[in-house]
């Protein structure tokens, strides 16, 4: 040991599991083959660290728990061998399995050596037999009687065995008989080493109290002679010994309590004393060089002791092979919009275990009852839990199947597709037969009195997509009335019953349509997507609409995210509070966007506010300041109630309740400002004025409240209520926004319940009810609507007009119109329109059937969300989400026909997943108001063009409108729409013919190509252009009577060539005739005319789509007279001719 010996290192033993305390080393060895050192613990773990650091390499659990600590550990070229009482286990030094080997007669193994065969280990204990096993082969290949119980062996010239009386038998290598026998110590030995021709044992001996103690003395014993040497005196206790590797009369002596002693064999006198820091020794190993000391305690700690200069546990040692470095995985944008497929599975070749077999799966245990709602008002606290009295619903000893509940299918299964439909109606024609699918939806009734589940209609709705998209979804099998639902699938759609219910409400209505007739363009004005969804639910006529832009605008607010009001915040929420909250927040910002264009007026506070003046007074200094206190949502406050007076205490009245809520007096504390200080004030609300429209946040937030909302009749005052008073204000309930949190496979929703006789123009005394379930529309008895007893339906926002408002539905706003929009340039960026755009003259103002046509672009924000079934379908869960690029808007009359007056870029804030290039012409920055050199706009402002064109009552031209419409979120009624995808539609043929291929069979002219040099691609003004001439050109068609002449001839080609225009060629027109040719090529590099010619006189704007502007082709300018087709020169035989 040289002079600068140290502790190193020392690292606690790894626990047996992550969470666990560290245990003690029961075994220690140091690696002769790599630089590492390998500890055992009590519960069959092994574990090897790495180098002068004692890094961790590997950990094995080599053993079971049950067969105790690890004895003994050896080392192989191949691998590490460890000894537990009843198994031997090898593995690699990377941790793998070689062989586990256990045997019925192996019951207290403690010790085991090589043999003179190096491929070959001797195991031993205190037990009947010995075991020699192969380590190449991993078996015993011999068993070997014994009568002596070994407790540790050594290998040298002999192999030296102890046992557990305290003696010490040299045995031979080839036959393991015993050759000399020392009894070396009076109880056990309790150490040895030995080396070459030299043993060292330690030990105990009894002295004179009959207990054992450490020897004092090392005994030392010549193999080459089988004589014992002078011992080693060592009074601190000799309790283990290592002989030195290369110094061979060289031995390390230590005793339990940390005292080294290197000592010469052949020279006691020459010693090296060293004291370790350990609490109680429990074991040490010299490591094959000599450099390192590793020392094992009682405190689950492992020392390194060494010189610091060198410390090198094999003279010539193999590389310590670590783990591959894994390779970093790709980049992958996770999110929860990302495809799982995205991520990809493994590749294997065996049955995976997830695939479990269908016999060995069984149903245990059922799931609890659920709690009737009912019960929670009655609950009574109890020692444990809570009690209530039993509701008598079931039969004595009945129990619910509660598994078929769970797996109970929902109540309103959604109908068959449309074109499945129209499928089985042909079939069904052609067999007389209807199928029994046609019979059970034909039956189901959606007004509650179907008979196997008067709740169907309160159920969740939910849209299914096909292969067509949205449009192939019954929507009339939900709603078979006037009045138009509101999509899901959207973002906050679950506020689409609070809209519904300000829709119905008139003078609401009235105010959102005016101002958004009026000169706001703010971007996020919530008023104006309130009108514009208002109008646009009137406009359909029982259709259904979705309100995409103001539910876009509703979660373009910060306020409304920082209040938790947006969908994604309502996880842990109960919608009826939300719902609540939603109905303070839109109130207060339309009332704010009112003002930005009449900051002046009060006529919505007039209709909205209730105006009071608040009084605070000082408890103490009996000081009062009065404040205003306007509020436009009044929030219910309900006084303690006692159930058994709930019927009789007229406190519990609604409008007693109604009147101490609006008119409250409260006590709380509060800031003095003449006390300055925090002092105890009461405050009263005094109302001056009530508004025309009243709404109520009914704040059910104890279960004990709705027992008064079961009272049939309450919340509906009486008349004599309102006559107790002189001047009353009389209102009427418009409706009710409503929770449903029905619990069977449903989940909570909200609906409305609107009193629609209230908002028709027509006046009439009876009420109709209707139920409003997002999409679902259907006519329900009053009783039912306001009818609250049970769990699963929760009033939460009330609203009530003045009855002299009954059917004060104001269309003025269609005569103020603010149309300067469309008379002016607006651009956010300042960028350049085509050179062809002209917008609009006062004197080209448009009227009623003035015809435009009009083309948009959209890019992707959103990939479809598709559901991959087991069996390889798939399912549209979610189709993809639009948004508008681009709108063209031309004009479709007079002497400029076909000039764009209308042509933005729209500006998106959203994350653009796909600019779809090759179908938009939109390329990545056209819509980024630092690069594009278009014209952009906000989408408010492209809206609201459109807006105003169709309630200026202008007919719409194009391709493909009713997608277009859908996407930009406008409805316009057939009557102002022309549609070339259904003018050239063939009712006996299933497709519909794309603008691309009409253009060429009509004109053969080539449109939407790929950008060129001289062809910048896809273009919406040429789109727009081409759906016009289509439109004038099926006039023509119409005037000469040869419509279906030429749909035949136009499928029929269009077979031929997969409806798709071939290879340019240079060809003329195919379906013009003499005189009516159009000009193929022009200046630009378009084939279709930027601004094509009127060669015939301008007729006057048509006032429908079946009176529009036509040329005349019926005559020819040879005879003045009309051939049909087959002869003479007209179409040669053939329309296509």
């Amino acid at each position: 040991m040289e002079a600068d010996w140290d502790e190193l290192s020392r690292i606690p033993v790894p626990p047996p599991s992550p969470h666990g305390m560290p245990t003690i080393a029961t075994a220690i060895a140091f690696d002769d083959v790599m630089e590492l050192l390998w500890a055992g613990n009590e519960y069959g773990r092994i574990t090897s660290f790495c180098g002068p650091e004692l890094q961790r390499y590997t950990s094995v659990r080599a053993h079971p728990v049950s067969e105790g600590p690890v004895r003994q550990i050896l080392f192989h070229d191949r691998g590490v061998i460890s000894l537990s009482s009843k198994s031997v286990h090898m593995i690699t030094r990377r941790g793998l399995t070689q062989w586990h080997i256990t045997h019925e007669d192996m019951t207290d193994l403690r010790c085991m050596s090589f043999t003179a065969q190096l491929n070959k280990v001797i195991v031993a204990g205190c037990q009947k037999s010995m075991f020699t096993i192969d380590i190449d082969k991993g078996h015993i290949v011999d068993k070997l009687p014994t009568e002596y119980n070994y407790t540790m062996m050594k290998k040298s010239r002999y192999l030296c065995a102890a046992t557990d009386t305290g003696s010490v038998n040299a045995l031979s290598l080839t036959d393991f008989r015993v050759v000399k026998s020392w009894k070396a110590h009076g109880t056990a030995v309790n150490d040895m080493d030995a080396r070459n021709d030299l043993l060292v044992t330690c030990g105990f001996s009894v002295r004179h109290l009959g207990s054992p103690i450490v020897d004092p003395l090392a005994n030392v014993y010549d193999l080459k002679t089988l004589s014992p040497l002078p011992p080693i005196p060592f009074h601190a206790g000799a309790a283990y010994v290592r002989m030195h590797p290369k110094l061979h009369t060289t031995s390390f002596v230590a005793s339990q309590t940390g005292q080294l002693q290197v000592v010469d064999l052949m020279n006691p006198n020459a010693i090296n004393l060293r004291q370790a820091n350990v609490s109680f020794m429990l074991g040490i190993d010299l490591s094959p060089s000599g450099e390192a000391l590793a020392i094992n305690d009682a405190e689950c700690a492992i020392h390194l002791w060494g010189s610091p200069s060198k410390v090198h546990f094999n003279e010539m040692s193999k590389e310590v092979e670590f783990a591959d470095v894994p390779a970093r995985p790709p980049p992958l944008d996770w999110s929860p919009d990302t495809p799982l497929s995205m991520i990809g599975m493994p590749y294997y070749h065996e049955r995976l275990f997830s695939a479990w077999p269908s016999h060995l799966v069984f149903e245990i245990g059922n799931p609890p009852a659920p709690t009737d709602q009912a019960l929670i008002p009655y609950l009574r606290p109890a020692e444990i839990g809570h009690y209530a009295p039993n509701p008598k619903k079931t039969r004595r000893n009945q129990v619910e199947n509660t598994r078929a509940m769970a797996n109970s299918e929902p109540a309103l299964i959604a109908p068959k597709f449309l074109s499945e439909k129209a499928r089985e109606q042909s079939k069904a024609k052609s067999d007389g037969l209807v199928t029994d699918t046609a019979e059970t939806l034909a039956g189901t009734k959606l007004n509650g009195e179907a008979e196997d589940d008067p709740l169907l209609k309160y159920s969740n709705v939910e849209i299914k997509y096909s292969r067509f998209g949205v449009d192939d979804f019954d929507f009339r099998f939900y709603n078979q009335t006037k009045f138009s639902g509101l999509e899901t699938h959207i973002a906050n759609s679950f506020t689409n019953a609070l809209l519904q219910l300000f829709k119905f409400i008139p003078l609401i209505r009235n105010v959102a349509l005016h101002h958004a007739a009026s000169t706001c363009i703010f971007e996020n004005c919530l008023l104006c997507e309130m009108g514009y969804l208002f109008d646009m639910l009137e406009k359909a006529d029982g259709q259904n609409c979705q309100a995409t832009n103001l539910l876009k605008t509703f979660g373009s607010f910060r306020e409304a995210s920082s209040l938790g009001l947006l969908e994604e915040n309502l996880t842990n929420k109960a919608l009826s509070t939300s719902i609540q909250a939603v109905n303070r927040f839109f109130l207060g910002q339309i009332s704010h966007d009112f003002r930005m264009i009449l900051p002046s007026s009060d006529d919505l506070d007039h209709k909205l506010a209730t105006v009071a003046s608040e009084s605070i007074r000082c408890m103490f200094c009996q000081k009062e300041i009065v404040r205003p206190g306007n509020s436009l949502v009044n929030e219910l406050i309900y006084p303690a109630i006692d159930i058994k007076q709930i019927r009789r205490n007229p406190a519990y009245r609604f409008s007693n309740i109604l009147r101490a809520s609006i008119e409250r007096e409260t006590q709380n504390r509060g800031w003095c400002n003449y006390c300055r200080r925090y002092q105890q004030v009461a405050i009263r609300k005094t109302v001056h004025r009530m508004p025309l429209v009243m709404m109520l946040n009914t704040a059910l937030n104890n279960p004990i409240c709705k027992r008064l909302w079961a009272i049939p009749g309450w919340g509906r005052p009486s008349n004599a209520d309102a006559e107790q008073h002189a001047g009353p204000v009389v209102y009427e309930l418009v409706g009710v926004v409503s929770e449903i949190d029905i619990p069977e496979h449903q989940k909570a929703h909200l609906v409305s319940f609107i009193n629609v006789s209230i908002s028709s123009r027509e006046p009439e005394t009876a009420n109709k009810w209707h139920l409003f379930n997002d999409f679902l529309v259907t006519e329900v008895d009053k009783d039912e609507a306001l009818r609250f007893n049970q769990p699963w339906k929760v009033p939460c926002v009330l609203a009530y007009q003045v009855k002299d408002a009954r059917h004060a539905m104001d269309d003025n706003w269609k005569n103020a119109l603010d149309t300067t929009l469309l008379y002016r340039d607006w651009s956010l960026n300042g960028g350049r329109s085509v050179e062809s755009l002209a917008t609009l003259s006062e004197e080209e103002k448009p009227s009623p059937g003035t015809p435009v046509a009009l083309d948009t672009e959209f890019v992707d924000l959103e990939k479809a969300e598709i559901d991959v079934k087991a069996d390889g379908s798939q399912e549209i869960v979610r189709p993809s989400k639009s948004g508008l690029a681009r709108v063209s808007v031309l004009r479709g009359s007079g002497t400029r026909e076909g000039v764009p007056f209308i042509d933005d870029y729209i500006t998106i804030k959203e994350t653009i997943v796909d600019y779809v290039t090759q179908y938009s012409g939109i390329k990545p920055g056209d819509l980024d108001p630092r690069t594009s050199q278009h014209n952009l706009v906000p989408l408010k402002v492209a809206y609201k063009k459109l807006w105003l064109l169709l309630n200026l009552g202008c007919i719409f031209v194009g391709h493909g409108l009713a997608s277009d419409f859908r996407k930009i979120n406008i409805q316009v009624p057939k009557s102002q729409t022309v549609d070339t995808q259904y003018l050239f539609f063939h009712p006996g043929k299933n497709r519909r013919l794309s603008l691309r291929y009409l253009a060429w069979a009509v004109f053969k002219e080539y449109i939407q190509e790929e950008p060129t040099d001289n062809n910048q691609g896809h273009d919406s003004i040429e789109d727009a252009r081409m759906a016009l001439r289509l439109w004038k050109k099926f006039q023509e068609y119409e005037d000469a009577g040869v419509v279906s002449q030429i749909l035949e001839e136009l499928f029929r080609e269009g077979s031929k060539l997969g409806f798709r225009p071939p290879a340019r060629n240079g060809a003329t027109a195919v379906l013009s005739r003499p005189g009516t040719a159009v000009t193929m090529q022009n200046n630009s590099g378009r084939n279709t005319p930027s601004t094509p010619e009127v060669t015939a006189p301008a007729a006057s704007a048509p006032t429908t789509p079946r009176q529009g502007f036509r040329r005349s082709v019926a005559l020819t300018p040879s005879n003045g007279s009309f051939a049909g087709p087959g002869t003479g020169d007209f179409f040669g035989g053939s329309p296509l001719k």
